[in-house]
């Protein structure tokens, strides 16, 4: 068999080659077979029909498309791991040569995992964590913002004002709702609270976790941020579509737990789904880049999710959600509990 590949932008290779005559000829009963399985014709049952009525009821084409298409199945994995070509598309395959008796002709593109250079990503992580203040790193919880939570919190409980029950002819009438008097019946309704003293004292150690977890994102995101604008990688396409894709599917699940039709919120913001998909083409991107880079980080340090920790959040994914797919569902929770351990390494630089 003759190959050769030859690399595309945007990650692609073109594999050209020939299946030689003999070989492909080989598939023809294979493939005369499997026809006549599918073949339904008076008087005979389905792959009972004999061979010389099959080829005088079959086009000679249908045969050899059939041959190529179980020639290529049985070829391809054999032709991607002698090339050591580490394909992550489907691939696209066209037929440049079909006849019998001779070399089968094909020409297959598929997208290939990209390489990738790295900068010194543990540097990047110093630099990024040595540029966080000492004002940002103490974290404080002020009165006030324990007051401002304890309001939202009032709000969030108040009765819901009926407007038609007020109307005024008189004109406008803006109404607030009467808040619920923050007392210790109040808290303990709010879950396990001795008194108020007791709930402000918890509501504030809640507030600086809070705070210390933006800190730990924001610091987070200026680190990926910095390694990804550092990294050199050409982005293959289908990894792009792939996040716009699931971009798309989480707003338009959103949209829809809203009572709301996704094609009415699109002619409501007079947009299509393809001027969507330019819209977010940017953060797509972005995401397909720190997949990859996240994935290089994890394999130049040998960093793997706990067996353990990841049965357990397989538990809990398929208790909380009783459709969900069990071998999806680890692949989720590997990539999680990996991409925490890649950050922690970075955060330790």
């Amino acid at each position: 068999m003759q190959i050769t590949v030859k690399k595309l932008p945007n990650s692609e290779v073109e594999i050209e080659g020939e299946i030689d005559a003999e070989k492909f000829e080989s598939y023809y009963s294979a493939a005369l077979k499997k026809i006549g399985e599918n073949v339904k014709l008076d008087g005979f049952r389905p792959g009972k029909v004999p061979e010389s009525v099959l080829l005088s009821n079959v086009p000679e084409i249908s045969i050899l498309e059939e041959m190529a298409e179980m020639a290529l199945a049985e070829y391809y994995p054999k032709i991607i791991a002698d090339e050591k070509i580490d394909a992550i598309s489907r691939p696209e395959i066209s037929i440049i040569k079909l006849a019998r008796k001779n070399p089968l002709g094909f020409k297959i593109k598929t997208a290939v995992m990209p390489g990738i250079k790295l900068p010194d990503y543990k540097k990047v992580a110093k630099e990024m964590i040595s540029s966080i203040t000492d004002e940002e790193k103490n974290v404080e919880v002020t009165p006030e913002d324990v007051e401002n939570t304890v309001m939202d919190i009032r709000k969030s409980r108040a009765p819901k004002v009926n407007i038609a029950e007020h109307e005024h002819k008189e004109g406008e009438v803006h109404l607030e709702p009467e808040l619920p008097e923050f007392n210790d019946d109040f808290v303990q309704a709010l879950g396990p609270f001795e008194n108020v003293a007791d709930f402000k004292e918890k509501l504030k150690a809640n507030i600086k976790l809070e705070k210390e977890n933006a800190l730990k994102e924001k610091t987070r995101l200026k680190i990926i941020e910095k390694i990804i604008d550092e990294s050199t990688l050409e982005l293959p396409e289908i990894l792009v579509n792939i996040e716009l894709d699931k971009i798309l599917y989480r707003m338009e699940s959103d949209i829809t737990q809203m009572g709301l039709k996704f094609e009415d919120y699109l002619k409501h913001l007079n947009k299509t789904k393809e001027d969507l998909q330019k819209d977010f083409r940017a953060d797509a991107e972005k995401k397909a880049k720190l997949a990859l880079i996240l994935n290089e980080i994890a394999k130049e340090e040998k960093i793997e999710a706990d067996k353990e920790q990841v049965a357990q959040e397989v538990a809990m994914i398929l208790e909380q959600y009783k459709d969900a797919d069990p071998q999806r569902a680890e692949t989720h929770a590997e990539n999680v509990l990996t991409n925490e351990k890649i950050f922690q390494f970075l955060e330790n630089q």
